[in-house]
């Protein structure tokens, strides 16, 4: 009686760790969300990501760090193009201020791709309500690295998060 019960208790920790493993896994890999953009048009991640990987960061028009942090992530929008990286910029601006964030884009001339999220609910999905946050997607819609916050200095960080993904993906397709 005693061995039967130790098989049954092992089978019932074997389906919880595997359960646990696999909501594990699903988890990395970014839900595909709509997106309505700066420019009228829609889309979704998963159509973002299949010409290569993504950076998402969410930002707001009162947010200083945010604006510090976007002029690198253009320069890496504009920088790693021809290897299909893009960045996209979620704006988190409520209703009332979203006319601020065109008028923003444009007179910075940042080129990167801007989602507009007023109600957050793009933000609660991918836990972006802290901001900035970064996010890096791989080709395939994994979730590869996730960062927190901006300080001077970060940007070095963040471009080494982008050169490791885009020749782990040049090693992947060759």
């Amino acid at each position: 009686w005693g061995y039967l019960m130790k098989i049954i208790l092992i089978s019932i920790l074997f389906g919880l760790v595997m359960t646990f493993a696999e909501k594990d896994i699903n988890q990395n890999i970014i839900p595909n969300l709509k997106l309505k953009m700066l420019d009228g048009t829609k889309t979704t991640i998963h159509e973002l990501v299949e010409d290569g990987p993504i950076m998402i960061d969410f930002w707001a028009t009162w947010c200083v760090p945010c604006k510090k942090v976007m002029k690198y992530l253009d320069q890496y929008h504009l920088q790693y193009a021809d290897k299909g990286f893009k960045v996209l910029m979620i704006n988190q601006d409520t209703p009332r201020s979203i006319g601020k964030v065109k008028s923003y884009i444009r007179s910075q001339n940042h080129q990167f791709l801007v989602s507009l999220d007023p109600n957050k609910a793009l933000a609660k999905k991918l836990n972006g309500l802290v901001m900035p946050t970064l996010i890096l997607v791989d080709k395939g819609g994994a979730i590869k690295w996730r960062h927190q916050g901006y300080v001077p200095g970060e940007e070095v960080e963040i471009q080494r998060q982008i050169e490791n993904l885009i020749k782990e993906n040049e090693v992947e397709e060759s």
